[in-house]
């Protein structure tokens, strides 16, 4: 998911400036916080989505101005103690379509959190966030492992690669890689591993186009995925970031990168980009990261995108440069991910978002079955009508046999700074939609059993 929240975003990061034209089909172009392209490609049209998040979408743009939306309360007092938390060792692995850790089945269940690692958080933040976790019976979290900035941010705020003329230092002081060892520490400490994406295809907190404007000055984001010197510093970043963790049993796994997409934040591409240029980037990158670290399994991150030869349906196209049965196959991809945010991919008439949800779960349910490896659904979301939404979501992750979940995104309320960012999707203790995850991973953890 693009990470929106205007109490991040409103950082100034010091990118070097992207020109940005016309929005692409089904890119972002409005939103609280957001500075890139407002009008759309000829027959999309800037629709409202919530107050966070406006989409390029075939029809009739939505003009009508939403209500602030309501920041969630609790009554609950959060959890503040970790000592039932079970020891984090050895390495999660992979048996056919199972997760396993220590000879036993391990269930990802869990949340986002991709703030955690940004905010700079106390330690004393950190534990409740993830106790907070814990508490709804998460295992896992999936967090981003990366702030690309061309000027420190300063301000309580971490960033952990800082380009200047080109070159990209990494940062392994206190607000950098020193505060991403206190976020591993403080999810171990309540029984949590990450998984930890190591790039954004999206322009919040760096990703890629850095790389691509940086050291080439342009502003076509396909280049991230075929030009070798980009590639190159790429593997730099990661080399200095997977090594530090290699023995960390509190890190679950890699992802490439979050959402990877021909077209970015910009919607600028050379017009060359296919399906192939992103699957060979992935198997370059996944075989890298396998070369340095033989310790944790490896995923792409991406939202699943399916291609099926004839099929009009935007996420089944295979149109956007994903090709997901096609990558999870690739030898060094240990488990598939996919997301789903039927009302931004214009599915919410088709016939409803929940049905619509259903029928994507399943579809890739199936494909985990015949690569036989772990599939995960790892960012899902709606804004309205949550917990039936969602009720009937996990329903069909069980009855599918879809090996996990992780909702986006996780939320909680700290005495010192207040509530963590909320796009429109957070969901905080003592909620109904909480709750609702409490049940569904002690469901999921029973079917495995």
């Amino acid at each position: 998911m693009k990470s929106v929240s205007s109490a991040i975003v409103a950082v100034a990061l010091s990118l070097v400036p992207l020109v940005a034209t016309q929005a692409s089909e089904w890119g972002q172009c409005g939103g609280q916080g957001w500075t890139g392209a407002t009008t759309c490609a000829s027959p999309y049209v800037c629709t409202y989505q919530n107050d966070y998040y406006s989409q390029c979408i075939p029809g009739t743009a939505t003009t009508s101005v939403a209500p602030t939306p309501t920041q969630p309360t609790s009554t609950a007092s959060a959890p503040t103690s970790t000592a039932s938390a079970p020891a984090v060792t050895g390495f999660v692995q992979t048996s056919g379509q199972t997760f396993t850790l220590n000879g036993e089945t391990y269930t990802v269940a869990g949340a986002n959190s991709y703030w955690v690692g940004l905010m700079a958080y106390s330690t004393a933040d950190m534990n409740q966030a993830f106790a907070d976790i814990a508490a709804a019976g998460g295992t896992t979290v999936r967090t981003w492992g990366f702030n690309e900035v061309t000027a420190a941010t300063g301000g309580g705020y971490a960033y952990y690669q800082l380009w200047a003329d080109g070159k990209a230092t990494v940062n392994t002081g206190s607000d950098g890689l020193e505060n991403f060892d206190n976020v591993v520490a403080a999810a171990k400490a309540n029984g949590i591993r990450l998984i930890v994406t190591l790039t954004n295809n999206w322009s919040d907190y760096g990703g890629m186009d850095v790389y691509v404007s940086q050291i080439l000055g342009s502003t076509d984001h396909d280049l991230f995925y075929t030009n070798s010197q980009v590639i190159a510093a790429f593997q730099d970043y990661v080399k200095t970031f997977v090594s530090r963790y290699v023995d960390e049993p509190g890190i679950l796994g890699w992802e490439l990168a979050n959402e990877p997409r021909c077209a970015g934040s910009t919607g600028v591409t050379t017009g060359n980009c296919t399906n192939a240029d992103i699957t060979a980037w992935v198997e370059t990158m996944s075989a890298f990261i396998k070369s340095i670290d033989s310790n944790h399994l490896v995923g792409l991150g991406d939202e699943g995108w399916l291609n099926v030869p004839g099929d009009s349906d935007y996420p089944y196209s295979g149109t956007i440069g994903i090709d997901f049965n096609v990558n999870l196959n690739i030898s060094t991809i240990d488990f598939g991910t996919f997301h789903l945010y039927p009302e931004s991919w214009g599915e919410t008439a088709n016939p409803s978002s929940s049905a619509w949800g259903q029928q994507w779960i399943t579809d890739h349910a199936t494909s985990q079955k015949a690569a036989n490896k772990p599939v995960i659904l790892e960012e899902f979301g709606v804004t309205s009508d949550q917990e039936d939404v969602y009720t009937a979501w996990y329903s069909t992750v069980i009855s599918s046999g879809l090996t996990g979940d992780l909702i986006w995104q996780a939320g909680s309320n700290f005495a010192d700074r207040g509530q963590t960012p909320n796009d429109g999707y957070a969901v905080y203790p003592g909620t109904d939609v909480y709750t609702l995850e409490t049940s569904h991973a002690a469901a999921l953890k029973a079917a495995h059993d």
